[in-house]
């Protein structure tokens, strides 16, 4: 079994050693706990961007589960020698959630109404008997306590198993990590852009592309304008720091390892 406080450092993020089906049993096993937590998706971008958004790498950090969502991640993790890892994906791993526990109650928080509705009737077409609890748009803005109250007894009043969380990174990260200790037992899991693929808004890539890792080459070209500096810099970044980290440890190694 997956121990979810094992994890492998990547720049300051500290990413679980998990594979799909390691991750459904932890969730499995906190669902019997009813103790509740978060779920972070991490990749290069959010990696990335943790080195200087403290609030975002404490969240990734403080998570029950940080999972190795880009494929860079998890192909690091096995050259550190956890060989099981592999890529888990957010949008992937709703739906595997979804029919792996039938008797779950979904509460799916963020993006808009428009997305929301069309989320509800491909998830109903695809998946019958899926108990939806609610759904929720907020506001594009900063919340007071006093609305975050409210939403907080929104929730809990439509007693949800899972809370689905598609506000993207890393602001979906930060609100778990403030917002999870109010909503227990449920478990929230960060998905991003999960909303818009399973509402038919957005196309994932080919699976030949996933494998290989070229999904963010694929919805770079297919938003460019939004997605430039996402992709061209961070990846940059990422890389530059990987191997600078590489080098000073290479550098600091004792003798004789």
């Amino acid at each position: 079994m997956l121990n979810t406080k094992d994890r492998f450092k990547i720049l300051d993020c500290e990413i679980s050693p998990a594979t799909t089906d390691s991750a459904l049993e932890a969730v499995s096993q906190r669902i019997q706990d009813k103790s509740g937590g978060y779920i972070c998706f991490s990749n290069v971008h959010t990696v990335v961007t943790s080195r200087k958004d403290l609030k975002l790498r404490e969240s990734t950090n403080g998570s029950f589960l940080s999972l190795p969502d880009g494929k860079p991640l998890s192909v690091y993790a096995r050259k550190k020698g956890y060989s099981q890892v592999e890529q888990v994906a957010g949008p992937d791993f709703m739906p595997l959630c979804i029919e792996r526990f039938p008797d779950a109650r979904h509460f799916f928080y963020g993006s808009t109404d428009k997305v929301l509705k069309k989320l509800k009737e491909n998830l109903r077409r695809q998946n019958p008997s899926i108990n939806i609890a609610g759904m929720y748009s907020p506001p594009f803005r900063h919340l007071n306590q006093d609305e975050l109250d409210k939403i907080h007894q929104m929730i809990n009043e439509s007693r949800p198993d899972f809370i689905w969380v598609g506000l993207g990174a890393p602001k979906q990260e930060i609100w778990m990590m403030e917002n999870f200790d109010a909503l227990k037992p449920a478990i929230l899991f960060g998905v991003g852009a999960a909303f818009d693929f399973h509402a038919g808004l957005l196309q994932r890539c080919p699976k030949w592309m996933q494998k290989s890792g070229l999904e963010w080459f694929y919805r770079f070209i297919k938003e460019p304008k939004r997605l430039w500096k996402r992709y061209l810099v961070t990846n940059t970044s990422f890389l530059f720091h990987l191997a600078r980290e590489e080098l000073i440890a290479g550098i600091y190694k004792p003798k004789g390892q």
